[in-house]
């Protein structure tokens, strides 16, 4: 008020007018309408979360009926499982169920929020997960399992892909949307998030809040746990979650659903690996006699044979970008799993392909071959591996592709003492 009642003395003296008292000025203010102010001054989402009432609620009456999915950088760096060094965030996929409150399924990944994040959160949200709890080691249940009747998102471009909007049409599952600028119609998701991300804070690593909380704390030195590790701890974590009294629904989460799933039928997935597919990026591509071509590469099997000139349309090619060893192509009702046609070239994915492209288009070469590709990525990740100081990109890159099936990355023919890429010496003068 002392600062705003000086900027008005000042224009009242250049205009020659006697400036108003500050008990004055107050009581003018006291005029105006607050929530016009805050709209114009801090925009209508501070507006909205400080004036707009709230009188509905957003509820399901059954499991399974409404799931949210959303997206959130967990607060917390973690490390690479071999050099343990920092690798950045991660980004957390997480679906809820807003009848009972449980969390169905999560997807970690180094990321932004893709098709391929919600299909791999869906495809966990789907399956029963005593197996995959058993893989890490946890001894505990979680219960949760079945196809939801609709799916609850923001308008996040990754939900708008025809590969997500497709294989929920396939599944017979609803896509609504909230409307643009309203975080209130997702509040079940984001308080679960902020429940999660309340508890990564007391992990070595944690980035905190904000600043001031952070202090003079150092994330980066402190960090020590994998992705894996992260995994597994956040899946302990929503056990505890489902265990624990929700003041939403006034019970454990894990309780409400066990009662009320013995009412209500799941449609249950017997194929998690076709129903992944089902919601993979695709694209269309014509069937030749030398197979298929897609991201520069080319891809052949002998099931391909009864189909050579006798498809007139293209056929659905659908590619998981973690791993471009493979594709998966519809021919009539069903896919057909299709390696590429060189069984002996390392498998790679989406991210090293393009990063090979640029490289070469840098150089002046617009005709990509295949050959080229994937000499470029073998040379490139013979240069990870020999660096003794790796930058945090690099530990970014074996961190992606961590979950392949390593083969040879250099060539047989070439020598295993001599480098593989010998760059000139130049002599250096020194000008004065």
């Amino acid at each position: 008020l002392t600062r705003l009642r000086k900027h008005i003395v000042a224009d009242c003296r250049a205009e020659q007018l006697p400036p108003p008292s500050i008990r004055r000025l107050k009581g003018y203010l006291a005029t105006l309408d607050v929530e016009a102010m805050t709209r114009r001054r801090e925009g209508k989402a501070r507006a909205d979360a400080q004036f707009l009432a709230l009188p509905g609620e957003f509820s399901a009456q059954r499991p399974l009926q409404v799931v949210q999915i959303d997206h959130t950088k967990v607060d917390v760096t973690v490390v690479d499982p071999i050099e343990r060094q920092p690798i950045g965030r991660p980004i957390l996929s997480i679906a809820i169920d807003v009848c009972t409150r449980m969390v169905l399924g999560f997807y970690l990944s180094l990321e932004a929020p893709s098709v391929t994040s919600v299909a791999l959160c869906l495809t966990h949200a789907i399956i029963d997960k005593a197996r995959w709890l058993e893989d890490r080691g946890i001894a505990l249940e979680w219960p949760t399992s079945g196809l939801p009747e609709r799916i609850h998102v923001d308008n996040g471009a990754e939900f708008h892909a025809r590969a997500f909007k497709r294989g929920c049409d396939d599944h017979n599952i609803i896509v609504s949307y909230r409307p643009p600028g309203t975080p209130r119609f997702g509040g079940h998701i984001e308080r679960l998030i902020g429940t999660m991300m309340g508890a990564v804070h007391l992990l070595p690593g944690t980035h905190f809040s904000n600043v001031l909380e952070r202090g003079d704390y150092d994330p980066e030195a402190r960090a020590v746990m994998t992705m894996r590790e992260l995994e597994a701890w956040l899946a302990l974590e929503i056990i505890a979650y489902h265990s624990d009294l929700h003041r939403g629904i006034g019970r454990p989460p894990v309780a409400a659903w066990n009662e009320a799933i013995s009412d209500y039928p799941r449609r249950q997935v017997l194929d998690p690996l076709a129903f992944l597919i089902d919601f993979l990026p695709f694209e269309a591509r014509v069937l030749r006699r030398t197979g298929i071509h897609l991201n520069n590469i080319c891809y052949w099997s002998d099931g391909f044979a009864p189909w050579i000139g006798r498809c007139e349309d293209k056929v659905l090619v659908k590619y998981d970008p973690r791993d471009l060893h493979r594709v998966f192509v519809k021919l009539g009702d069903n896919y057909l799993m299709v390696p590429t046609r060189n069984p002996g070239r390392p498998a790679i994915t989406l991210w090293e392909q393009k990063a090979a492209i640029r490289v070469q288009r840098a150089r002046g070469r617009h005709e990509i071959d295949e050959e080229t590709i994937f000499q470029t990525i073998a040379a490139q990740r013979a240069l990870v591996d020999q660096a003794i100081r790796e930058t945090t990109q690099t530990r970014r890159w074996r961190a992606r592709r961590a979950h392949l099936q390593e083969r040879p990355a250099i060539s047989p023919t070439v020598p295993m003492d001599e480098p593989v890429i010998a760059l000139p010496h130049f002599p250096v003068e020194v000008w004065e």
